[in-house]
């Protein structure tokens, strides 16, 4: 039994005796929200996503058999995708000055397991310690340490990552960008919406067991975006380059999240093939 195993119950527990209040409308999403309480809170700020089309032959390799890799008109999908986490904290404690606020960078393609469409991340870069640890330990992702660079200026957000973890492979990316438009939430069917309004996250545990952790927001409050990338090795460490075209870029300056504590999922024999959602819906 790992650290993480013995350490959930307990969290759990304290989140469900303290902060009672009241969740955004779930009217938007694909499935109501858990009844059971949320563990964690926290706020993305000044995220880009950059979108590229991958095969499904090169991503599908890469994730556990257990999970059906999605695709949106015959490609699947792979973003990348930095921005700065603020207020973090546990449910009904503050955020600690400090600990709270860090930048962070992540890679992943986009899943489903019975029905529900989520998240799986191939790694994710975080600029604080204590989340490395706690994300590892707690919801089974590969999370690493990095050196981050962010500065806000007149022209957008200067963003730099260097991965630093010990023993993990290279990765960097600098970026500069900035919105581009009026917030839009994305509509129904698109592949904008495809894209970003998921609402949970699958990750493997060492035994190979697939968790799902659920996510609550209000629908992403998405901006047109001008970005010009001038380094990204992120997914070298995968066996593979991002196409060289440019990608779908989105913006989102403000987004306040309520995460909840991972659960086991009971998953079917893998599909032989990826879901097109595209098709699903047509």
């Amino acid at each position: 039994m790992s650290i993480g195993d013995v350490l959930r119950p307990f969290v759990a527990a304290a989140a469900a005796v303290a902060e009672v209040g009241t969740l955004p409308p779930d009217t938007h999403r694909p499935w109501p929200v858990p009844r059971r309480p949320w563990i964690m809170a926290q706020t993305w700020q000044d995220l880009l996503f950059a979108h590229w089309p991958v095969s499904e032959q090169t991503l599908r390799p890469l994730i556990p058999s257990a999970l059906h890799l999605e695709t949106f008109e015959g490609s699947a999908w792979l973003s990348i995708t930095p921005f700065v986490v603020t207020g973090l904290r546990p449910r009904s404690v503050p955020p600690i000055p400090g600990l709270s606020e860090f930048p962070e960078i992540n890679v992943r393609t986009y899943v489903t397991v019975g029905d529900k469409p989520g998240v799986f991340f191939f790694s994710l870069d975080a600029g604080s310690t204590l989340a490395v640890i706690g994300a590892r330990t707690l919801y089974f992702l590969p999370y690493r340490r990095a050196r981050f660079t962010v500065d806000s200026t007149p022209s957008g957000i200067r963003y730099s990552s260097r991965r630093t973890q010990p023993g993990a492979p290279p990765a960097e990316f600098r970026a500069e960008y900035r919105p581009a438009g009026e917030a839009m939430v994305a509509t129904p069917g698109t592949l904008a919406a495809w894209l970003t309004e998921r609402y949970c996250l699958y990750a493997v545990d060492r035994r190979g067991r697939i968790h799902r952790a659920e996510i609550h927001h209000r629908p992403w409050p998405l901006q047109a975006a001008d970005a010009k990338i001038d380094r990204n090795t992120m997914t070298n460490g995968l066996g593979f380059e991002v196409p060289d075209v440019p990608p779908l870029v989105q913006f989102a300056a403000h987004l306040d999240v309520r995460v909840w504590a991972p659960e086991l999922v009971e998953t079917a024999p893998p599909a032989p093939r990826a879901r097109d959602a595209s098709r699903r819906e047509a």
